[in-house]
């Protein structure tokens, strides 16, 4: 799964979870600053993206750094899928 498809993943996953459509994403968009995402949010982000592109996250290992941007994120999520 490349960047690309990973981006549209997480849109998708957002609109899920903020109940709206999420669309025109880019890997600058910040969770917190732009989207105005809680922890609670982005916990149900990644829940949603783990059965959606087959990964499994232990919440221990997470770091911040990891949720600035989307593109910051999607590098996560694609080091989550080589694990």
């Amino acid at each position: 799964m490349d960047r690309r498809k990973i981006v549209a993943a997480i849109e998708a996953a957002l609109s899920e979870v903020l109940e709206t459509e999420v669309s025109g994403l880019t890997e600058e968009t910040r969770f917190f600053d732009d989207l105005h995402l809680d922890s609670t949010s982005i916990m149900e982000l990644l829940m949603s993206l783990e059965d959606e592109i087959d990964i499994v996250v232990d919440p221990e290992t997470l770091d911040m750094d990891d949720f600035k941007s989307v593109g910051s994120f999607t590098s996560f999520l694609l080091a989550a899928r080589e694990q």
